[in-house]
């Protein structure tokens, strides 16, 4: 029997479900006739329901004729060691490559007759494999992903067979600057520390991690309480735990010798670290402040806070008319290619940040400029700046919950950073809570007078002195 069942969602939300309410009909044909307020209103409940073992089931149905359907689980590089980083990286690669009960080809083969797109992601605290087909096949998806988490083959011959592929896609990232230089920026900001690893690892680990490392990094991680199963789409709960009784009621919520691995805390370091390289074209810069973790209350007003500084590209169109400052002066000035403030999230932790892309003889200009962005945030936000970033949010949130599989993974990665789907309507009174003075206070406890950490790449010689960053994360004002 499930142990515990939840509902995310208003009441009203239920019943246009129920219904098949028009506003909600129309929602999902995307008619401009339903007003922001009515999607809201119109926006299907999540249902989180928890097994036995510990293992989560949620979904949110919509009645679409597809869904999206994974398992996210709570491992990512963050829980690896030097020694075997790269483990969760090099497990995404070996998934698809056959499980005890079906051959990588006969694998393949089911998923293909279902017309089905199986896939798998791994990042600092979570990995996911899911996977998006119709609706009817709903309970094959959910059997072959079970087989794939929990009876992955892994034989000697593929995993040598893969060291080369990942050592290919390793050589390929290093041609991805801006991944470099995000990469490089949690080795200095989190360096030390578990963080600070790059989620793919290093080149010798992936020549040298054995089946044996592999196998203790699933034993270890792959725990029923630190997973959930979702779904988006064409899904009904009831069939959707039904399932996970039948194939993952068996999955272990046991540790052995009852060693539950517990994170350690990730101290951030004011540093830099920069690779210079004139021969390439363009500057990749980062500079980045602690952040807040997920679940920290703290964590609304600084996406406002960034939604206000926004993001700028070459191909944007308004040039001097953009709404952000920073944008315009980019433009006017010719201060850089593009750029785009960040806040990644941990579970304890988080770098916000903002990352550009520049020509070398505009790099200390930029820079100035995005600082003295982020000590307007602390000090003299407006009431309007503050609306416009709000509005920007909305919309950027909506946005991205566009098809069932990115409201799948909204799902499973809420579930895990909060326990539960924060519905949209929460979100959206959240948002309209913060005030200019909450910005103000937010951005002055985590940015205001704080040391930064800086990656650069490339033609980088203009980069201000470290010194000089850190003194521009203050003003000397009377």
């Amino acid at each position: 029997m499930a142990a515990s069942v939840c509902r995310v969602g208003s009441t009203v939300g239920r019943t246009l479900a129920k219904t098949r309410s028009p506003i909600l009909l129309s929602l999902r044909r995307g008619q401009a006739s339903v007003s922001y307020a009515q999607s809201l209103l119109g926006a299907p409940e999540t249902r989180l329901t928890a097994l036995d073992n510990g293992l989560r089931v949620a979904s949110e149905e919509t009645g679409h004729a597809t869904c999206t359907v994974g398992l996210w689980i709570s491992a990512g590089s963050r829980y690896e060691s030097e020694r075997n980083n790269g483990a969760g990286f090099f497990l995404e690669h070996m998934a698809f490559k056959g499980t005890k009960k079906h051959p990588q080809t006969a694998l393949e083969q089911e998923v293909e007759s279902m017309g089905a797109h199986l896939s798998a992601y791994t990042s600092r605290e979570h990995t996911a494999y899911y996977m998006k087909t119709l609706a009817k096949d709903l309970p094959k998806a959910v059997e072959l992903l079970s087989e794939v988490v929990q009876s992955c083959s892994l034989s000697e011959a593929e995993i040598e067979q893969q060291r080369g592929v990942v050592l290919r896609e390793l050589e390929e990232v290093e041609s991805n600057l801006q991944e470099v230089c995000l990469d490089l920026l949690h080795a200095t900001a989190f360096q030390g520390t578990p963080l600070g690893q790059s989620v793919l690892g290093p080149s010798n680990n992936a020549r040298t991690l054995t089946r044996q490392d592999l196998v203790e990094y699933v034993n270890i991680h792959y725990k029923a309480p630190r997973m959930v199963l979702a779904a988006a789409g064409g899904v009904t709960h009831e069939e959707l735990v039904g399932l996970a009784k039948t194939h993952f009621s068996g999955v272990s919520f046991e540790y052995e010798g009852d060693a539950v691995p517990l994170l350690s805390p990730c101290r951030f370091t004011g540093s830099e670290i920069r690779m210079r390289d004139d021969a390439l074209p363009l500057a990749h810069v980062a500079i980045a402040v602690e952040g807040a973790s997920a679940a920290s209350p703290d964590i609304v007003p600084l996406m406002v806070a960034n939604s206000i500084i926004g993001s700028f590209d070459l191909t944007y169109g308004g040039g001097k008319h953009l709404s952000s400052r920073l944008a315009r002066l980019a433009v006017e000035e010719k201060l850089c290619h593009s750029f785009q403030a960040f806040h990644s999230s941990y579970s304890d932790t988080g770098l916000l940040g903002i990352h550009f892309v520049a020509d070398k003889h505009y790099i200390e200009d930029m820079m100035h400029w995005s600082q003295n962005a982020w000590m307007n945030l602390c000090t003299t936000v407006t009431e309007s700046d503050v609306a416009r970033g709000k509005i920007a949010l909305k919309a950027s949130l909506v946005g991205q919950l566009n098809g069932t599989t990115p409201i799948c993974d909204d799902i499973g990665r809420h579930v895990l950073n909060y326990g539960r789907r924060i519905p949209l309507a929460e979100w959206d009174a959240r948002i309209d809570a913060v005030t200019p003075r909450m910005v103000r206070d937010v951005c002055s406890k985590y940015i205001y007078d704080k040391c930064p950490a800086v990656a650069a790449v490339g033609p980088v010689e203009q980069l201000p002195d470290y010194n000089r960053m850190r003194s521009a994360m203050y003003w000397l004002r009377f």
